[in-house]
């Protein structure tokens, strides 16, 4: 008898099981958490009382239900209900208070928008406002922990978190980059924020010291050592003691210098060139270089021993082509230097947003530069834009023709933010992106690299007329 009942209502938790698995999945998953935490807790008592009572009628056979089982059963049940709504009260309760204090907030206006217009459920919605209150917490953070970098994409973000990791350390760092990438900028960074900020703070390029005189340089020499050594010099590493030392493109450092640099960093002391004194030092080492290291290594070019030596830490720095959403920022930074005060058009905005800029912040810096001086009556337009990134963009053949004079005399009086430069730069990708599509979402969210219900937000955030783009108007 008592497995035909446990049969029974295992057929029919089959059954409840199936009958939820066809519910659509748009309409479940908008209960309240008010009812759906308290009905989990009440779903255990009872599985628990069937368990126990099941349990006590195999071992107790002469055991029999009463009232008094029953009813003491009904008001467990009811009080695991009740305590359950409590906990998710108490639980829930700040947490919505600082979600709708958080969509109050004049900066998430049009980034946050009402869960049933973007039909999710309540953890979703939280989720959505978390992560765009942690988004907005970690460019706060960048910005005031890094403010001399220019930067708020994911992957800086990421960046900064590896520099306060190493800084804190004395831990020897190596930073990979290409050309332009601001590794000097990093290496700075590393030092402002280690224990050893207010010690002494020396750079040196291997490549801008002629072979011969490098290890002059970094270990001083005598008086005498050399035809032209008049007098006593110290080397970089004697300045550095108990601060910080950075050679900067260490890929062109000669083997020979390379043999006596692994010295110092093993030992910690050398001797100056004509010297025969050691001499100790304290110093954190960070080199810095743009060439495959481990290539070279392969090559003979460079010592594997050394490399294994300096790659204790490595951070790669990123191009600027895989963090374009910093472009606007540092395209904006740089206009506040410029060489003549001037603005950027939306449309060369978005032709220096396509390129793919080879040398990096450097090239960015000294196109924005040019541009400045080459713009009539201050405003950046596309013919002021180099040909070169005009071709490589694949913008070159868009028809720019405006009445600039009519656009430059209606923005005399007003001055437009970035953000609205932004915002109308992404309402064109938006439209572009529908009419190469024909109107489909699915497949211009693919294309522009975001989630089909971020288009959708975006569309209606924007009041975008599908319909007439689907009949490529």
């Amino acid at each position: 008898m008592g497995s035909s009942n446990i049969s029974e209502k295992s057929h029919q938790a089959t059954a409840v099981t199936d009958m939820m698995s066809n519910v659509p999945f748009s309409k479940s998953r908008h209960l309240s958490l008010f009812v759906l935490i308290p009905v989990i807790f009440t779903g255990l008592s009872i599985l628990s009382g069937i368990v126990a009572f099941h349990y006590s009628k195999y071992y107790l056979k002469g055991l029999k239900p009463s009232w008094d089982i029953t009813l003491w059963l009904v008001a467990i049940i009811g009080f695991t209900f009740i305590c359950g709504l409590l906990i998710t009260w108490l639980l829930l309760k700040p947490v919505k208070t600082f979600i709708k204090e958080a969509e109050k907030l004049p900066i998430f206006s049009g980034t946050l928008s009402d869960k049933k217009s973007l039909n999710v459920n309540e953890i979703d919605h939280f989720n959505m406002v978390f992560r765009e209150v942690t988004n907005l917490l970690g460019k706060v953070e960048a910005k005031e922990l890094f403010p001399e970098i220019i930067g708020q994409s994911n992957v800086m973000r990421g960046l900064f978190s590896q520099i306060l990791k190493v800084a804190s350390t004395d831990a020897t760092v190596l930073i990979m980059g290409d050309s332009g990438t601001g590794k000097e900028l990093i290496a700075t960074s590393i030092y402002e924020h280690s224990r050893r900020k207010n010690e002494p703070f020396v750079k040196l390029s291997c490549v801008a010291i002629p072979e011969g005189l490098l290890e002059s340089e970094l270990f001083g020499h005598e008086k005498g050592a050399f035809t032209g050594a008049t007098a006593r010099k110290i080397g970089k590493f004697e300045l550095a003691h108990n601060g910080t030392i950075l050679l900067d493109e260490i890929g062109d450092m000669p083997l020979e210098t390379q043999a006596k640099l692994l010295r110092v960093l093993q030992e910690k002391e050398f001797e100056r060139v004509g010297g025969t004194r050691p001499i100790k030092v304290d110093v954190r080492f960070i080199a810095a270089t743009n060439k495959d290291l481990q290539g070279m290594v392969k090559e003979g070019k460079f010592r594997e021993d050394l490399f294994y030596r300096i790659n204790a830490f490595m951070i790669v720095l990123p191009s600027l082509a895989e963090r374009r959403e910093d472009i606007p920022l540092l395209i904006s930074h740089f206009l506040e230097f410029a060489p003549r005060p001037a603005r950027l058009s939306s449309d060369a905005l978005q032709i220096l947003m396509n390129y793919s800029w080879p040398g990096n912040v450097r090239e960015l810096k000294n196109t924005v530069e040019r541009t400045a001086l080459m713009a009539e009556d201050g405003i950046i337009e596309p013919p002021d834009i180099p040909a070169n990134i005009l071709t490589d963009s694949g913008m070159d053949r868009i028809d720019y023709r405006r009445d600039r004079k009519s656009e430059k005399e209606s923005h005399t009086d007003e001055k437009i933010s970035i953000d609205e430069r932004l915002r109308d730069l992404e309402i064109k990708m938006i439209i572009e992106a529908l009419l190469s599509t024909q109107g489909v979402q699915a497949r211009a969210a693919e294309q522009l690299g975001i989630k089909e219900r971020s288009l959708w937000h975006r569309i209606k955030k924007y009041e975008i007329d599908i319909s007439t783009l689907k009949e490529g108007k």
